[in-house]
């Protein structure tokens, strides 16, 4: 049975985007590949600054729930090599 999330309506399991930015577009793929360790995600670019300073990744997994969503939110939001995510 799937359970809905009532605050973003979404039906579990789901694909889910995270955008990661840093400076480091490797230590960032490693970041990732570190956290989600329980499953198949896709690392792409997005894009990178004008003068490559910073670099902007979307990272696709399949999330099982609400609280799955946010564990690899906050995961990623605390590594050091990742300055922002959205």
């Amino acid at each position: 049975m799937r359970k809905k999330n009532s605050t973003l309506n979404l039906e579990y399991p789901c694909p889910w985007i995270y955008k990661i930015i840093g400076t480091d577009q490797e230590a960032m793929r490693r970041a990732v590949h570190e956290i989600i360790t329980d499953r198949c995600c896709s690392v792409t670019l997005s894009r990178s600054s004008e003068t490559a300073k910073y670099h902007c990744l979307n990272v696709e997994v399949t999330v099982e729930s609400e609280s799955h969503r946010q564990i690899i939110y906050e995961s990623l939001r605390s590594h050091q090599a990742i300055k922002i995510i959205l």
